[in-house]
């Protein structure tokens, strides 16, 4: 079964039982969940002898489908609970490292005089990216490493990447920004407070500033929302949007903590929050650049909300004590996200890891808002 398949069938809610036979420990922080989806946790190595222990967990008449890092333990697994009698068992081509890296695109909406808004779900790690697309050109926001989806799909729709745009510099996956527009020569942006220490050229992503996409003049107004980062920038898309990169989430909000300067952030935070969004209108639809949990997926996968009604839904913007906010974002936070330090390097520039390198340092979940556990 492939990444893209699966995907489809956790969006779809369809029935599924998992056997992940990694570790314990990688099992624990980091699985595959969907709202029809059961899995239990057996280690490959306590089924090398036989499979009789799996056979005990998984229950009559429903497709099963073997886990493992890579692909291999899951293959030989699934070869022996089908010597052993049980007819639908699929094992998860490319392995968990195929899941972290599958891209969704799922179509958002259109624009006001013609064009769309989609977004990539990156289901396997809760990373979101954005494509705006408007008379043959498109803007990429949050590009991801995979930066061959967003080419493949232009070039399906035939459509010039005009832009690439990071709303900050990302510490949980590496952006694929860059990379792609020297690739397509697009212009990659970057809020420029983000920047100090990067060591590439860049065009300066500021309050304010407005980026044309296609002859109907699609407004991209960008937003300075410091809290998650010091330079963090919303983006206020077609006057209907709002892309929050990762200052406002669907069920949680930004941490500040991630380039170690939670207490220095953690003001900017609560004023972008409670009082710079609450100038905005009600009714800008939040896209943010990531989702944490799989209860944020909405229809077909969208992850989207009105920004009034998150006013009263979100406990990040409902926590009205100063010093309640700044324990709830300075205290007793969720793990950080797996090499994050490497990853913001690798952002800036300053260091170059292989391919493998970088798959490995984005395996696990994001771990970029403060209710993510």
């Amino acid at each position: 079964m492939t990444a893209q398949e699966l995907t489809s069938i956790v969006l779809n809610k369809e029935e599924l039982f998992i056997l992940d036979v990694r570790n314990d420990s990688d099992f624990n922080d980091w699985k595959i969940e969907g709202e029809s989806v059961t899995s239990v946790n057996i280690p490959y190595f306590d089924l090398l002898e036989g499979v009789d222990e799996a056979l005990g967990s998984i229950p009559e008449g429903k497709k099963v489908l073997v886990v493992c890092a890579k692909e291999g333990s899951s293959k030989f697994v699934g070869e022996q609970l089908v010597e052993a009698g049980l007819n639908e068992v699929y094992y998860l081509e490319g392995g968990m490292k195929s899941w972290s890296e599958h891209l969704e695109p799922v179509k958002i909406g259109d624009l006001k005089d013609g064009g769309s808004i989609y977004q990539f779900v990156r289901i396997g790690k809760g990373c979101l990216s954005y494509m705006i697309v408007s008379n043959g050109e498109a803007a990429i926001v949050d590009t991801l490493r995979m930066s061959d989806v967003y080419e493949k799909f232009a070039a399906e729709h035939q459509l010039q990447i005009k832009y690439t745009i990071d709303t900050h510099l990302h510490a949980d996956h590496i952006s694929g920004g860059r990379k792609l527009a020297d690739k397509v020569g697009a212009t990659y942006w970057l809020p420029p407070k983000d920047a100090d220490e990067v060591v590439f050229q860049y065009d300066k992503l500021e309050e304010g500033q407005v980026l044309t996409v296609g002859s109907t003049k699609l407004n991209i107004q960008a937003v300075y929302s410091p809290g998650h980062t010091i330079g963090s920038t919303s983006l206020i898309v077609d006057d209907q949007y709002f892309l929050t990169g990762d200052i406002l989430f669907i069920e949680s909000i930004g941490r500040p903590d991630l380039a170690g300067k939670a207490e220095d952030w953690v003001g900017d935070l609560r004023n972008t929050l409670y009082n710079r969004y609450k100038e905005l209108s009600d009714d800008l639809i939040v896209l943010p650049a990531h989702f944490g949990k799989i209860t944020e997926l909405g229809e077909g996968g969208k992850v989207s909300a009105r920004l009034g009604d998150l006013y009263y839904s979100n406990p990040g913007l409902n926590m009205h004590d100063e010093a309640e906010f700044r324990r709830a974002v300075t205290g007793n936070l969720p793990q950080q996200p797996n090499a994050y330090q490497e990853i913001r390097q690798t952002n800036m520039g300053k260091i170059t890891p292989s391919d493998e390198e970088q798959r490995e340092m984005e395996i696990g979940p994001n771990r970029c808002a403060i209710h993510d556990k």
